[in-house]
């Protein structure tokens, strides 16, 4: 059997893993979202749960990884206990990353195609109906989209295909050390605008009162609190365990693990100092999802001095951040086919491109074409692909990983801590076995239930 490929080092690995977990949530979903509860109080709750909930399964994903030296498509079958069925969650895990790309390469698509305008200065001097209406436009344009996605898709792909040090890992690097160097450049901005001090302060000083008075009130600020904190590392289908299974064990998982979850935040939190101190600059209040990136910020850039260049600089950040992600979660695709199949990396790139502009394409006809196809409290095809892995793949998933790495009927907990601590740095904290046993999978489960209630409920 060929050896399996390493990382060529440890900051490659770091890199490439917090590349996978630093997605558009951190640099969209966060920010809205800490303005709607309550700003510094919340972000202040939001990273004691990235650590009591997000890093204790990144270790698991990471330790079956190494454990397994596999992707998640046979993982579960290697270190399962004989006569158990640990392993059909990864058909769970498999569909998760394939969702995922079904609407994510559009959406980089877009980022890309937002490059471009900002770069040509298609938005300077323009009125905001203007800027509205050219997503609205774009959005109408399955062809305009489909070759913005293909090209995501094809530049992507063509990275795996130069192999995981050659390729995924030096792009990567370049990628992940030109977004935290365009962040620096972009909260600097941001901080020194004229106004930029009321964003400044609603963002940094905390306020715990604003946590009662955000809609829903102290218990709905928490549990978006402790929901951000899950989702942000996008945990539960095997995306960043694949990353386990390419480290050496020189390392104890747990300080790695801590490594790329500051890195991660460290982005989100950027984001935050770029986006606040910015709107409340020019008196504009940060809306969600889409309008967040494509209408909201373009309308700042375009009053603000040099705002082509700014606008630029930021959808490069954005491309960047969507890209560290689809490679990320394209080699875990690609080790798919090769750890089931035996396929060599030509062929499983091959056919996994084919295959993921085919999935992409209903992504792109739901805003157009296909528009009338909307599921009641959820949304059109990008909203129920996003449903089905944000709401169910991912929380369910985590608990698979939970339970397999802590119960004795599956990996058990003795053989998940001797891969976890195996090497130098910080050990896994074995004294809270009881809370990661019992208490941490009923509190993803809750995360999971009530994310039903919201998007369901009366």
């Amino acid at each position: 059997m060929k050896e399996r490929e390493k990382f060529s080092s440890r900051l490659g690995f770091i890199l490439i893993s917090a590349g996978c977990a630093i997605g558009l949530g951190n640099v969209w979903r966060f920010p809205y979202i800490t303005g709607q509860y309550g700003g510094a109080a919340f972000v202040f709750i939001y990273l004691l749960f990235l650590l009591i909930l997000g890093l204790p399964i990144m270790v698991m994903e990471f330790s079956v990884g190494r454990a397994s030296q596999l992707s998640a498509a046979r993982s579960f079958h290697k270190l399962e206990p004989k006569g158990s069925k640990w392993h059909l969650y990864s058909y769970g895990a498999m569909l998760g990353n394939y969702l995922l790309m079904a609407f994510y390469t559009t959406v980089g698509g877009w980022l890309i195609a937002y490059v471009y305008k900002m770069a040509k200065g298609e938005f300077v001097n323009v009125d905001p109906d203007f800027i509205t209406g050219s997503f609205s436009t774009m959005l109408q344009s399955p062809g305009y989209m489909t070759i913005c996605m293909a090209v995501v898709v094809l530049a992507c792909f063509a990275v795996c295909s130069f192999g995981l040090r050659g390729g995924v890992e030096k792009i990567n690097k370049i990628l992940m050390l030109g977004l935290l160097a365009i962040i620096v450049v972009l909260v600097f901005r941001s901080v020194t605008l004229d106004g930029a001090a009321v964003g400044l302060e609603f963002y940094l000083k905390p306020d715990f009162s604003k946590l009662y008075e955000a809609k829903g009130g102290l218990f709905e600020s928490i549990f978006a609190a402790m929901g951000q904190a899950f989702f942000t590392l996008s945990l539960g289908i095997g995306a960043l365990a694949i990353f386990g299974s390419y480290i050496d064990k020189e390392r104890s998982l747990t300080g790695e693990a801590i490594s790329i979850t500051i890195l991660d935040t460290f982005v989100a939190l950027m984001a935050g100092m770029i986006i606040f101190p910015a709107c409340s600059a020019f008196g504009i209040q940060a809306d969600s999802g889409p309008n967040l990136l494509f209408i909201t910020l373009p309308n700042i850039f375009n009053q603000m001095a040099g705002g082509r260049i700014w606008g630029t600089l930021f959808f490069m950040f954005m491309a960047a951040a969507a890209f560290t992600t689809i490679i990320a979660v394209f080699e875990n695709i690609i080790s798919f086919a090769i750890d089931l199949w035996g396929w060599s990396r030509k062929k499983a790139i091959i056919l996994n491109l084919v295959f993921i502009l085919i999935i992409s394409m209903p992504c792109i006809l739901g805003f157009n074409l296909w528009s009338g196809f909307q599921v009641p409290h959820v949304g059109n095809i990008q909203d129920l692909e996003d449903f089905i892995v944000s709401n169910n793949l991912l929380p369910l998933g985590s608990v698979v990983y939970l339970l397999f790495c802590t119960s004795r009927y599956g990996w058990g907990w003795k053989n998940f801590i001797a891969e976890a601590d195996t090497g130098n740095g910080l050990k896994f904290p074995s004294k809270l076995r009881f809370y990661f046993t019992w208490i941490l999978p009923l509190i993803v489960l809750f995360i999971f239930v009530m994310g039903y209630i919201q998007k369901f409920g009366a």
